[in-house]
């Protein structure tokens, strides 16, 4: 963010566009070509090495209770994806509109990648003893909690961007652990695939829906919306720690 921010002042956003192609074509794309192995080099019945922890035991869910599972999922997921990728596009905008000026603001969005990070050490440090929905649970309390304070114009936004920026960091992990814990390993990569379509849909869509939002309701509005899927999302939660309970028990 703070180096967006640069670009932009001293080459426009055009420049700022283009210097980011220039590294995607540059530095991207050779690491991909030269330096990533190829996939004939990776062995079908490879084994993880001896550090590797092992995968969440499968769940036996019944086909009624996997369907139920894998909709409450996708949906989490594709709200989540909405949160992330408005306020990923928007928040500078929002920020500026709650009085900061572009450095302040900046200042307090690069917040959100630290606490990203620092989440993510945190649940791979303790996310082997407790399961992964625990990990998801975690993830929607600290987003809704950041939504709701920056709805309520809390005055330490630091506080806020940084319970956001924690949970959207383990619901990246909990993203791919929980599918693995609920629904075994057997066709966990098309699975995978499934769930990500709709998230990647509401991704793509959710900054211009955002930018119509704002420019119709103020930034307000948009903060609620954000703030209404967040709490939805731990209802959401919720009932799909019912519908697995009893797999788990089993």
């Amino acid at each position: 963010m703070p180096l967006s921010a640069l670009l932009v002042k001293h080459f426009g956003w055009r420049g700022a566009c283009a210097a980011y192609a220039a590294i995607q074509i540059l530095i991207s794309l050779p690491l991909h070509a030269f330096v990533l192995p190829g996939i004939g080099t990776v062995r079908a019945d490879a084994k993880p090495s001896g550090g590797t922890p092992e995968a969440p035991a499968p769940q036996t869910l019944t086909s009624a209770r996997r369907t139920r599972a894998f909709l409450l999922l996708a949906t989490v997921l594709t709200l989540g994806a909405v949160t992330a990728s408005m306020i990923g596009v928007h928040l500078l905008t929002l920020l500026q509109a709650r009085g900061l000026d572009l450095a302040a603001a900046v200042a307090l969005g690069a917040l959100v990648g630290p606490s990203q990070v620092g989440a993510r050490v945190v649940e791979m440090a303790f996310g082997r003893h407790y399961h992964p929905i625990w990990t998801m649970v975690a993830s929607v309390a600290l987003v809704a909690g950041g939504m709701i304070l920056l709805v309520v114009g809390f005055p330490i936004l630091a506080l806020a961007l940084a319970l956001y920026g924690a949970g959207n960091g383990i619901g990246s992990i909990a993203k791919g652990t929980l599918p693995l814990a609920l629904f075994g390993p057997f066709g966990y990569a098309s699975l995978m695939g499934r769930l990500a379509m709709p998230s990647l849909l509401a991704q793509a869509l959710s900054p211009s829906i955002g930018a119509i939002l704002i420019e119709w309701g103020g930034q307000d509005a948009a903060l609620g919306l954000l703030a209404g899927l967040a709490c939805l999302n731990i209802v959401l939660v919720g009932v799909l720690w019912m519908t697995s309970l009893p797999t788990r028990r089993q």
